[in-house]
């Protein structure tokens, strides 16, 4: 950088600042908005061609932050996230210069007509949209051979760690925020997708309860599993993020459950004894197949140091309900039926208005588009879109059933725990067919330098508890380290 003071501060400071270090550093004048947008900028430009995160650079960066540095200069700051660089996962809306295209080059040329609601959030909340960041295209739900991470659009994206899985499918903004490309991003979850590519590149992901956060104004997969949620290197920066998502939104009437919490104190959460008495169930029918040894002893370490801090851990619970029961076929039938529903409310220029528009444009552009083909987007373009079929039916009824009432909630309520725990995203699809929320915390990581992070999965709106949970096993470890 031609700045001498913006070049030492960003090789000597920047790296694994919180968003609290940042708001001090704002305040006491050290540095501006504006120079957070530069330095962050800096950063993409020398290290994403390792990890190929950032897909665009939201050109009205520079000049929101001049906006909010004014704004602090009258005395004037919104939120924790005023003046902060956020990234944002390709598949929600932003009414700027920016594309919206879930990574596919069906939609490189797509703009949106107006802002996410979460978007509006965070731009209200005084947060700088950065940029779009990479992901696995059309959330991972085009080819069931694709490899997480890859779109046609970007590229496959890197773990700034090693050789190893990015995760899926909010892989970019997972490996940008590790990579200190940004203070924090925003991915999507249906099944895993925050908090797989968050546990696999040793950050903090929180997956909110269906309801919690607005799913407006984002490109679906399915419409009783999508949610937004934040990943960052920090519970209590993840806690910041999420408070300014949450809110009611009237085009998702889901998040009137959400009105509770919009003025909610959710920093009386951050306990460093927020483990003490707390009872915690271990699912071991959803790890012992198919978790590696290595990992399968990071895992007892980490039950130990739960004990250690005053949990008691309830092992070899079973839920009563099999991931392979759940999930899938809501998810194709949902899928053809929302994004029809999105492409046809696009502008009347977008030529893509259909799930059988995206299929003909793989079809004709087969060596860009089709590298891993598109047998789940076909699977699912077979299907009427109506959500009128029995499979259909029976199959979102049993989501609800399995996962939620006999799984989780029963379960817990008979062992008498709190919450769940779990290595890495296993079990996840479980936590995600009922619509319950997750958080995952980095822990440690393998001979060979890959991060392994802990999960704990709790009831409808247990947000809050999981949080303490997760903040005083970050606070009493101090698992992440940077790549």
């Amino acid at each position: 950088m031609h700045q001498e003071k913006l070049e030492q501060y960003r090789k000597e400071r920047l790296d694994e600042m919180t968003i609290d270090d940042l708001q001090r550093d704002m305040e006491k004048g050290d540095i501006t908005s504006e120079e957070l947008v530069l330095m962050y900028r800096e950063n993409i430009s020398l290290r994403d061609k390792n990890t190929n995160a950032v897909l665009e650079i939201n050109s009205d960066a520079l000049l929101i932050a001049q906006a909010m540095d004014f704004e602090r200069r009258q005395g004037q700051v919104r939120s924790p996230l005023h003046g902060i660089p956020i990234l944002l996962k390709d598949n929600m809306d932003t009414n700027d210069r920016m594309h919206t295209s879930a990574g596919s080059l069906a939609l490189k040329d797509h703009y949106a007509a107006d802002d996410a609601f979460i978007v509006k959030q965070l731009r209200e909340a005084g947060a700088i949209i950065l940029g779009k960041t990479n992901m696995t295209e059309w959330a991972n739900f085009m080819s069931d051979k694709m490899t997480n991470g890859y779109s046609s659009r970007g590229g496959q994206v890197k773990n700034p760690y090693g050789p190893f899985d990015v995760g899926g499918s909010s892989s970019g903004g997972a490996a940008a925020v590790a990579s200190n490309l940004a203070a924090a991003a925003i991915g999507t979850e249906t099944s895993g997708s925050i908090i797989d590519p968050a546990a696999q590149n040793s950050l903090v992901g929180i997956k909110p309860t269906v309801g919690l956060v607005s799913r407006s104004g984002m490109i679906p997969l399915s419409h009783t599993q999508d949610v937004a949620g934040p990943m960052t290197r920090t519970v209590k920066d993840a806690v910041d993020v999420l408070a300014v998502l949450i809110g009611k939104d009237p085009d998702d009437a889901v998040t009137v459950l959400a009105e509770p919490y919009e003025t909610y104190d959710w920093d009386k959460h951050l306990k460093k004894d927020g483990l003490k008495g707390v009872k915690l169930g271990v699912p071991r029918e959803l790890i012992t197949e198919a978790i590696r040894d290595e990992q399968l002893e990071l895992f007892e370490q980490a039950l130990a140091k739960l004990k250690e801090l005053g949990a008691e851990v309830i092992d070899a619970v079973s839920l009563g309900a099999d991931q392979d029961d759940l999930g899938f076929a809501v998810l194709l039938h949902e899928f053809k039926a929302d994004l029809n529903a999105y492409l046809g409310k696009t502008a009347i220029s977008n030529p893509i208005r259909s799930m059988d528009d995206v299929i003909a444009f793989n079809n004709e552009h087969p060596e860009e588009m089709l590298k891993f083909g598109q047998n789940l987007l076909e699977q699912a373009n077979r299907l009427s879109g109506n959500l009128t079929e029995r499979e259909y039916v029976e199959a979102l009824e049993r989501n609800r059933f399995l996962a939620a009432e006999q799984g989780i909630q029963a379960t817990l309520r008979e062992i008498g725990a709190d919450a769940f725990i779990l290595p890495q995203d296993f079990g996840v699809n479980i936590g995600a067919a009922a619509g319950f929320p997750s958080i995952t915390v980095p822990f440690s990581y393998t001979d060979s330098g890959q991060p392994f992070g802990i999960t704990f999965t709790g009831r409808a709106f247990a947000e809050g508890k999981l949080i303490e949970y997760a903040y005083a096993f970050e606070q009493a470890t101090q698992g992440r380290r940077e790549p």
